[in-house]
């Protein structure tokens, strides 16, 4: 299986994976190794490996790593284009009169990371990177004997089946949540379990959009209002969405020799209260992601997702990201399902060069909600999300990557209003 630390000392750190294969033939290594790199391609979006810059600090190991990345993007039809320049599938629906021909640049994808591990073997990362224009992190984790807490890739997650893309967002139907979440999580080979903090939006159940600041009175204690309930300054939306337990997740990820495969299953709790009426329901999750080399030179790679009440976890599936995972119907909360999927090919063509290929498709199954609620309050969710993407990628020099790609976004919404856009991007990164 491919953890987080694995994939980061391959591509990063320029060591390979500490986990023993056992392998027959010399065929069988060669075609292993082509899917480890290209799944570490998949995931920090380079093409070559890259070094880090590593030292002593006492008795621990330092190492300092990341890159800076240009990306730029040409919309031929409507402005689609999000931070790092990715495609968007927001204001997709009924573009046909939008204004087309639209450049832009960034930097915000650019990356840094710190790695060190302790003379007892703890190991700590933190990671951040600008997007969508200030430091943001990615990844606050530690690990010691399979075990690992803070912030990092979710356990229903897998770049096993991801293609190649310069699009940061990449395709729809990706392998799970293709996110970070803090979590909980134990590893014992390659199986993995986890509990993760939930993923969920829900139709008609409001979530708080200000936490606001706690008022205190004068000797220290919270102030409380008429109803003996803590008063906060700028609060604003009382949430009647609620999450009551975290997210338990189950991972299996391994490899045999040209395939690499990985299956996981999440269950999770939805539910709202708005102080009269309070229902809750079990939502669920599950995808098969896999790789396999044929040759040297070709890599076919696919993934498979269906969800029902955790359409969060279905990658790309709503206005960019997760739709909804259910609808409160009431005083009953409904669940939603949807499936979506991905398919692409690799081809390296050697000296650096690369040729990737990929199709992404999502469609979330809104009949029930639009039986019980009436067609316009749901006519503008996505109810389906493509795209194919495609892309030259080369290393002019070691630890260099420059690409160019083109993509094709397709939305339609539930009253059936649809749209498309054809997009032109290019990327350069310098790695250290």
């Amino acid at each position: 299986m491919f953890e987080l630390s694995q994939i980061r000392n391959y591509l990063v750190f320029g060591s390979n994976n500490n986990k023993r294969v056992e392998t027959t033939t010399m065929q069988s290594n060669k075609l292993r190794m082509a899917i480890r790199a290209t799944a570490a391609v998949a995931v920090f979006g380079v093409a070559g490996q890259a070094s880090a810059v590593s030292f002593s600090a006492g008795d621990y190991d330092v190492s300092v790593y990341g890159y800076a990345r240009m990306n730029a993007s040409y919309d031929v039809d409507s402005d689609q284009a999000l931070s790092t320049r990715s495609g968007s599938y927001a204001g997709l629906a009924g573009n046909d009169n939008a204004a087309d021909g639209h450049f832009g640049a960034d930097a915000v994808q650019s990356r840094l990371g710190f790695k060190t591990v302790s003379p007892e073997g703890v190991s700590v990362t933190v990671e951040g990177d600008f997007r969508p224009g200030n430091l943001r992190l990615r990844h606050a984790f530690g690990e010691y004997n399979g075990v690992l807490m803070g912030q990092t890739w979710s356990n229903f997650n897998s770049f096993v089946g991801n293609t190649s893309t310069l699009d940061f967002d990449s395709l729809p139907g990706l392998a799970g949540l293709q996110g970070r979440v803090a979590q909980a999580r134990y590893t014992t080979g390659p199986f993995s379990v986890s509990l993760e903090d939930p993923q969920a939006s829900l139709i008609g159940a409001t979530a708080l959009t200000s936490a606001g600041t706690p008022i205190f009175d004068e000797n220290g204690d919270p102030a409380l209002n008429a109803d003996g309930d803590p008063v906060f300054l700028g609060r604003t939306t009382a949430s009647t969405q609620k999450d009551s337990m975290p997210a338990l997740t189950a991972r299996m990820e391994d490899s045999a020799g040209g395939l690499s495969y990985s299956a996981a299953v999440l269950a999770h709790q939805i539910g709202f209260d708005d102080g009269t009426n309070d229902d809750s329901a079990f939502g669920f999750a599950t995808f098969v992601a896999a790789k396999m080399a044929l040759t040297d030179m070709i890599t076919l790679q696919g993934t498979l997702t269906y969800t029902d009440g955790a359409n969060s976890y279905l990658y790309r599936s709503g206005e960019n990201f997760g739709a909804a995972s259910g609808y409160v119907n009431g005083n009953s909360l409904e669940t939603l399902s949807g499936y979506g999927g991905s398919v692409g090919a690799g081809l390296n063509l050697g000296g650096g060069r690369s040729i990737n290929i990929g199709y992404g498709y999502v469609e979330v199954d809104w009949d029930d909600a639009v039986s019980d609620l009436g067609a316009a309050e749901v006519a503008d969710q996505s109810e389906s999300n493509q795209a194919i993407m495609a892309n030259y990628q080369w290393t002019p020099v070691k630890n260099v990557m420059m690409g160019v790609e083109y993509q094709f976004l397709k939305r339609e919404n539930v009253d059936g209003t649809d749209g498309d856009a054809n997009r032109i991007l290019f990327a350069a990164q310098y790695n250290f």
